[in-house]
């Protein structure tokens, strides 16, 4: 394994000390100070030296250690040094890496405001000409440049390091009392701001020291502040790339702190811990984003979101994967082990109708060391942002989801007083509120969102119908309100609700029982074989209103009650096929119910397409000839089947004859129940 020694001047270079130790890779670190050596954290796996090294020294050290791999990690403007540590890794051949401070800001990207100057001396030379206060950030080696400024000791305040050295040497250059501000970065937005007030400074003066060093909150200060920034650029670098095979210890590596630890996890083995923050970003502007979604973003070292979430988050300089799809970002995620803290944006609350459970399965799937963690980190969903926004509760609402995925809308419409339903396609609103005309719900309030909680934000309400042909973005959301909503569960419709005309139709009391025995679940895909006028159908679709249901019949004036009546009671997820059995059942979706009201002669044909289909559905059948109970009862015997059960129905209803009521007796029904299965 390679003994690694790191030149750590900076927080890049104290963190992947931190890191290496963490991972049980031991490794020499070198920094300047004491002061230095105070700043790293001690571990198991470090070894420190403190004190400054020429580059005879440097070469000392590395002989001394056997060192094979040097990581060069002291600061940008360290330039006299840096190039050191490279002239003793040529001489003794030691692979040399130049870990670089990464700065994303580019020159007039956010402050225009700023004065570009190649040295400290040259912007001490710029500013003797200038009037006004001067807060030199710059540190106290160079302090002296700022002497050439008239009435430096009143006009600039030194901010440096606090340690006994330093405040000696800046006192023996004529920076004391209130002048001198001895604290350790680096510093918050609100804490360099309100030094630049406090200072009454007109001008600041700092290095291009990139994220670790602060850089980002000096320049939103002083803009904060009125102060305008002289910036010392970043020194040139020499960059060549090399490559890490070992046959040639002359070569050298730059990049970034994650770019050094990926070469390094490569290189060495390195499998580490990571724990990755699924974020619920809310809507999306930031002012309705949680505490916590914020801190989970500001501390990940990666965040990873589809492009419309990445530009709701601060991603402040770091790494950033454009991905949505769970397979690719597992992946990614698994090939990336240098990132320790990950953040991955989401819309919404990760519990609302949202990818967390997939990518959660995803990241499970790659995760074969078992080193990710996965933490939830909810957000402010858009029925909480909307239902706020229209001043109405909204724990009384139905909740769908229309992105992506087939919701049976029009029954929860039916049903629910509130449904509140997200939309995700082009011209999704208007399918719906079509679709609501159609069903005869045109009057019902409809209330659409789009673009919530940005500038662009738009809530619109009106009817159904009205809203039609009204145009909206890809993106909304719609509560509908339906005062008339039927809450009724129960099945049993009266038979003067149905439509009939002279089609056979299964009578009131013998479809209560056969539902009753068909156990269904809200989810069934139920085949009604013999559909008729479709009574048994509509009951099972609403009683199955995130199911399916398919009505098979053969005659022409059956099909059209059953469209007719599938209107009426809005079971839009009912299904008219028109055909004969078992033929017409070929194609159709694999049942986990089916009811058998007429099979014209085909019974056991039907029966064996359905076992084979599903050895496990359930099945009722109804009859009123005796050769089909015959027939029936004989199936039961030679199918694989269980939980039989035969009843016979015989149903009286009172019929109103001048002042009397005479019992009228029906046809005597028998209801035939089995599931599939070994009687074992």
């Amino acid at each position: 394994m390679d003994r690694i020694l790191i030149f750590a001047g900076t927080t890049e270079g104290r963190r992947l000390a931190v890191f290496l130790d963490r991972n049980g890779i031991p490794a020499h670190v070198c920094v300047a100070t004491e002061y230095g050596e105070q700043l790293l954290p001690k571990g198991k796996q470090i070894h420190t030296h403190a004190g400054r090294l020429d580059q005879t020294g440097m070469e000392e050290r590395m002989k001394q250690e056997q060192i094979t791999l040097v990581v060069d990690a002291t600061h940008p403007y360290a330039v006299a040094v840096s190039e050191n540590i490279r002239r003793a890794c040529a001489n003794q051949k030691t692979e040399y890496v130049r870990l670089e401070r990464n700065t994303s800001w580019q020159e007039g990207q956010e402050y225009s405001d700023v004065v570009f100057v190649d040295s400290v001396a040259e912007a001490a030379r710029f500013l003797a000409g200038k009037t006004g206060n001067i807060l030199a950030a710059t540190g106290s080696k160079e302090l002296a440049e700022y002497t050439v400024i008239p009435d430096y000791q009143k006009r600039v305040f030194a901010r440096v390091l606090s340690t006994a050295d330093v405040a000696v040497q800046c006192g023996r250059l004529g920076f004391e009392g209130k002048n001198l501000i001895c604290m350790q970065g680096p510093f918050t937005e609100e804490l360099n701001t309100a030094m630049l007030r406090q200072v009454q400074a007109s001008w600041m003066v700092t290095k291009e020291s990139g994220k670790a060093g602060g850089f980002e909150e000096k320049l939103h200060a002083a803009k904060k502040a009125g102060a305008r920034l002289v910036l010392v650029k970043k020194p040139g670098n020499h960059r060549e790339v090399g490559c890490q095979d070992g046959s040639d210890r002359k070569t050298w590596f730059c990049g970034d702190e994650f770019e050094v630890k990926e070469m390094l996890c490569k290189r060495l083995g390195i499998l580490t811990s990571r724990q990755v923050s699924l974020v619920g970003i809310g809507m999306g502007s930031r002012a309705n984003q949680t505490l916590e979604a914020v801190e989970a973003c500001r501390e990940a070292q990666l965040i990873i979101g589809a492009s419309r979430m990445l530009e709701c988050v601060d991603t402040g300089g770091k790494a950033v994967l454009s991905a949505y799809r769970a397979e690719e970002i597992a992946e990614y995620i698994a090939d990336h082990p240098q990132y320790e803290k990950i953040a991955v944006v989401l819309s919404g609350d990760i519990g609302f109708y949202s990818g967390a459970k997939k990518l959660t399965d995803a990241i499970d799937a790659v995760d074969r060391e078992k080193k990710i963690t996965v933490i939830p980190v909810n957000g402010i969903s858009s029925v909480v942002y909307f239902c706020g926004k229209l001043k109405t509760s909204w724990e009384d609402a139905k909740l769908v989801s229309l992105h992506g995925r087939r919701q049976n809308l029009i029954s929860a419409v039916k049903r629910n007083q509130k449904v509140f339903a997200l939309c995700g396609e082009t011209g999704g609103v208007n399918a719906v509120c079509r679709k609501l005309v159609e069903y005869g719900l045109g009057e019902v309030r409809v209330s659409v969102g789009t673009d919530l909680s940005y500038e662009t934000e738009r809530i619109v309400s009106g009817t159904a119908e009205s809203l039609a042909d009204e145009p909206f973005e890809k993106l909304s959301v719609l509560l509908i309100e339906n005062e008339k909503a039927d809450r009724h569960v129960t099945h049993g419709l009266e038979d003067e609700a149905f439509l009939r005309a002279r089609v056979p139709m299964t009578k009131c009391e013998v479809r209560s029982i056969s539902l009753s025995k068909l156990r269904l679940t809200r989810d069934a895909v139920v085949w009604d074989v013999g559909a008729g006028t479709g009574s048994v159908s509509v009951e099972a679709a609403l009683q199955a209103a995130d199911g399916e249901v398919y009505a098979i019949e053969k005659k022409e004036e059956a099909v059209k009650l059953l469209k007719e009546n599938k209107r009426k009671f809005g079971t839009d997820n009912l299904t008219v096929v028109q055909g004969f059995a078992p033929e017409a059942l070929l194609e159709l979706p694999v049942p986990s119910h089916a009811f058998i009201g007429g099979s014209s002669g085909n019974l056991k044909e039907i029966l064996e397409i359905l076992l084979a289909r599903n050895p496990g559905v359930r099945i009722v059948i109804n009859a009123i000839a005796l050769e089909t109970v015959a027939e029936a009862v004989e199936c039961l015997k030679t199918l694989p089947v269980c939980d039989t059960d035969i009843v016979s129905v015989s149903v009286g209803k009172a019929k109103e004859v001048g002042s009397y009521h005479m019992m009228m007796g029906q046809n005597p029904v028998y209801i035939i129940s089995c599931t599939g299965g070994d009687r074992a």
